[in-house]
């Protein structure tokens, strides 16, 4: 059938508005789903928005990962009572964050030319950005060292998880003294069981720092194996300690590494331990579900790690706590949300 100069149009005007109505649905099921994932949980902890300061004595500022619109964001809470205390929100989103010393470091997401990308950013005490790098891939560890003069973090380049048979890292640590960037530990000179090692499979991950602003720990893959490192950024060389360990976290008075060791062979179950650095003791804790998380200390007698929510809250986290001996029992310190920094000790008078 040959179509008239005005059917013509009448079918190009039928279509237009037909693609017009399927763009308009689209949006409007963009929009419901978006209202969706921003609805509180019933019964979810309460917020209010307000000031969030990273030195505020006796209180926790973590990353809240319960469902609603102040997801992902970082907020407060007094550190005594933090269950069910009403949440102080800041505007401020995170998908890692640590702080000591009134400095933060954020690993957020962002948009590059219209592409997903992911950037660090270095917060001051007021949680207002001092400085921002681009990182390589989807945010993995985070953390400062006590002084708040350095931070480190780990991404994904390849890979969204420790489990998974096929990942690749990049850790970096920044200080913030200058703001000299050390972006890949790959770089750094490596002693493996006393010599020295270079191997293209080579990753770094989840660093913890010393109190002299020099001293770091971290986890080396290589092969089959994960090792527990000690380094130094001035020299820009790590030395082997031990196998098995991951995730690495230095209690406060330096002397123990909280840690992750893998069980069962190469699958995805890890136990919490402490590592006793001068005698390489390892002591297994009373918590006895697979740990995927780099712990945090918040005194020196107690830990703090994330575990995934066990009831039906989906995408969250739960907080617990353990004794750091190998005695007690895991606690809930909190639901919905991901493990805090140490609470700032009191101010002198």
């Amino acid at each position: 059938m040959t179509l008239t100069p005005l059917r013509r149009v009448l079918v190009l005007l039928a279509g237009l508005l037909l693609l017009g109505g399927v763009g308009a649905w689209s949006v409007l099921s963009a929009a419901d789903r978006a209202a969706e994932e921003n609805k509180p949980r019933p019964g979810g902890p309460a917020f209010a928005n307000g000031k969030v300061s990273l030195d505020e004595p006796g209180r926790l500022v973590f990353r809240t990962t319960a469902a609603g619109p102040h997801r992902d964001r970082l907020v407060s809470v007094p550190a005594d009572g933090a269950a069910g205390a009403t949440r102080t929100a800041s505007d401020v989103s995170c998908l890692r964050f640590h702080s000591a010393a009134g400095t933060g470091v954020c690993l957020q997401a962002t948009t590059v030319l219209g592409r997903p990308a992911y950037r660090a950013q270095i917060l001051d005490r007021d949680l207002a950005t001092l400085k921002s790098f681009p990182v390589a891939g989807i945010p993995s560890r985070a953390r400062v060292s006590p002084s708040g003069r350095l931070a480190a973090w780990t991404v994904f380049v390849k890979g969204e998880s420790y489990g998974t048979a096929f990942f690749s890292t990049r850790t970096s640590i920044l200080d913030t003294r200058g703001w000299k960037l050390s972006a890949n530990l790959e770089e750094f000179r490596i002693v493996l069981d006393g010599r020295p090692y270079r191997n293209q499979d080579v990753n770094f991950w989840g660093v913890t720092f010393a109190a002299d602003d020099d001293t770091f720990y971290a986890t080396l893959s290589t092969g089959d194996d994960t090792y527990l490192v000690r380094g130094s950024l001035a020299a820009r060389s790590v030395t082997t300690l031990t196998r098995n360990v991951e995730c690495p976290s230095l209690s406060p008075d330096g002397t123990r590494v909280a840690y992750k060791k893998r069980v069962l062979g190469r699958t995805a179950l890890w136990r919490e331990h402490v590592l006793d650095l001068r005698t390489l003791r390892s002591t297994p804790l009373a918590e006895r579900r697979s740990v995927d998380d780099q712990a945090v200390w918040l005194d020196d007698r107690t830990l703090a790690y994330a575990l995934p929510a066990a009831d039906s809250r989906p995408d969250t986290d739960d907080v617990w706590t353990v004794p750091a001996d190998g005695t007690g029992a895991p606690r809930l310190l909190l639901q919905d949300g991901l493990a805090p920094p140490a609470p700032p000790a009191a101010r002198a008078e």
